[in-house]
């Protein structure tokens, strides 16, 4: 999940079924139905596209590369901001409706392409040669490439530099020294060692997996000991006042702006964040991985989104050369600078981390980060809840880890 402003919303988890009914209320706004290309007066084919890019910069960037890349294509693209996204595309892909050009969050490929309605971009000529491995995966389902990232993201641990030198306190590296870290750096409800955001959405699904991943747990088996000893950490954070309990409400900005006010000494969080703590003036903090167990390594869920295309014929043809403009070193760099994406490309990302120094640990991780539907393909949104659900219930006391944790393996696989 990219955790952007864009992604920091509230996102449906309901079944295909429940979305199919309002399906053709949707037609008449979208193409991609196979149809064929409708010239416009000028001549051009015209695509219509789809993200949920509704602020700045970011809606004028995303329009400006859209503009830039469909002229070699000869296109004109028709741009629709919907805040939904997940849910209305999944409506139109029943009815084999969608947009020609989708910009989706990674997590959501894989139920999409599921439907059948996707264009298979590597059939199409979109190459994957030299990015990140772990973000080609993202992008394919049952071994085609459904979609492509212009970049991608995951969470750090961000510190106050000032706060830990005052207490002696080296960045933590491994659980036992963010426990410690945490504690010695709290003062009472005046200043939190530490702050994330685990609220009943997708987003507190997707900070959980840091700690989740790090312990060498998998979606497939949510109730493993590796599992449990993650929910473990966070409940004792919270349980031992190093962490506030309104991280069971927060989202990443209030997470930021905490941060940035000084009432959090370290909090979990992801590059998106950087522009905020600009704005409030704050220049004095620096950025780990996230800590890892002493048996583990430090890896989160991979963010941010892939351009995808519906199936169309000829239009799905032109929507896969303005794919490849999109995801090109060069737009993929101006994206990153933007938007303080990773790069998919290892070498575009070197040269993004030495001019923007703050994104140097998001880079030299963001190899190890996880898809989030490598292992449980479309069935992804399922686990998800299962997961948020359980670390509700253990955080808010309700349940022990090891108990919400059974819960949840049994609602993800019912």
């Amino acid at each position: 999940m990219r955790t952007s402003v864009e992604c920091r919303r509230i996102r449906s988890i309901g079944t295909l079924a429940a979305t199919v009914t309002a399906a053709g209320l949707l037609l008449i706004s979208c193409g991609g139905d196979g149809s064929p290309p409708r010239p416009t007066e000028s001549g051009k084919i015209t695509l219509t596209e789809m993200d949920y890019y509704s602020s700045e910069p970011g809606r004028s960037a995303l329009a400006k590369q859209l503009t830039r890349c469909g002229k070699p294509a000869g296109v004109t693209i028709k741009r629709q901001i919907v805040p939904d996204l997940r849910t209305k595309v999944l409506q139109l892909a029943n009815s084999r409706a969608l947009p020609d050009l989708i910009l989706l969050d990674n997590p959501d490929l894989q139920q999409l392409a599921a439907t059948g309605a996707l264009a298979d971009l590597g059939a199409a000529g979109v190459k994957t040669d030299g990015m990140y491995p772990n973000i080609v995966a993202a992008g394919k389902y049952r071994g085609k490439q459904y979609g492509v990232a212009p970049g991608v993201n995951q969470l750090a641990l961000y510190y106050n530099t000032s706060m830990l030198e005052k207490a002696g306190i080296k960045p933590p590296a491994t659980w036992d020294e963010l426990r410690i870290a945490a504690k010695k750096l709290a003062q009472g409800d005046k200043v939190h060692g530490i702050g994330f955001a685990v609220p009943a959405t997708e987003e507190g699904s997707f900070q959980f997996e840091s700690f989740f991943f790090s312990a060498g747990a998998s979606l497939k088996k949510l109730d493993s000991p590796e599992a449990v000893s993650a929910l473990s950490l966070l409940k004792d954070l919270v349980a031992s006042g190093s962490a506030p309990k309104d991280v069971l409400s927060w989202n990443q900005m209030n997470v930021g702006e905490q941060f940035a006010n000084g009432s959090l000494a370290m909090m979990i969080n992801g590059p998106w964040e950087l522009p905020l703590l600009r704005k409030a003036g704050m220049k004095d903090f620096g950025i780990v991985p996230v800590p890892a167990p002493a048996w583990g390594t430090s890896s989160g869920a991979l963010g941010g989104e892939v351009w995808a295309a519906g199936s169309g014929g000829d239009k799905s043809r032109k929507a896969a050369e303005v794919i490849k403009c999109m995801v090109s070193k060069g737009n993929s760099l101006e994206w990153a600078k933007l938007t303080n994406y990773v790069p998919s490309d290892p070498e575009v990302a070197a040269e993004f981390s030495a001019a923007v120094p703050a994104m140097k640990t998001f880079v030299e991780t963001i190899g190890s980060a996880k898809s989030r539907t490598a292992e449980v393909g479309p069935d992804y949104p399922k686990y998800s809840q299962a997961l948020w659900t359980a670390v509700q219930a253990a955080l808010s006391g309700s349940k022990s880890p090891g108990a919400a944790l059974t819960d949840a393996q049994k609602q993800a696989t019912q």
